[in-house]
């Protein structure tokens, strides 16, 4: 499963413009999340139950000189989780996975 959301997340960057492709019942695709999703994700922020993405992309970044280039959100060993694209200067992705109720680095692949 963790190959599968790689493989997507290089194609997305890749190629922004293929169609979107079905992955499972806990995984979103790595094309981006629809308006709901994002509501969803800023009322989940507000409600406290969710931590803002700007926090795991500071944490990103302080570890890691590059800059964003996607974030979508699923499931990681069944908890909610941010899958962040990042790109090294060196033009290596890394796809960094974060606990979406925390906000902390759980792993990454990639790079």
């Amino acid at each position: 499963m963790k190959h599968l959301v790689l493989i997507a997340a290089l194609m997305a960057a890749a190629a922004p413009g293929v169609a979107q492709a079905q992955y499972g019942a806990d995984m979103r695709s790595s094309f981006g999340a629809g308006r709901a999703d994002q509501d969803d994700a800023r009322a989940a922020v507000r409600a406290g139950r969710q931590a803002p993405l700007s926090q795991v992309l500071s944490a990103i970044a302080q570890r890691t000189p590059g800059r964003h280039l996607n974030t979508t959100q699923g499931s990681h060993n069944g908890r909610p989780a941010y899958f962040v694209q990042w790109q090294t200067p060196g033009g290596q992705v890394i796809i960094f996975i974060a606990d979406a109720e925390s906000g902390t680095i759980i792993g990454r692949q990639g790079g």
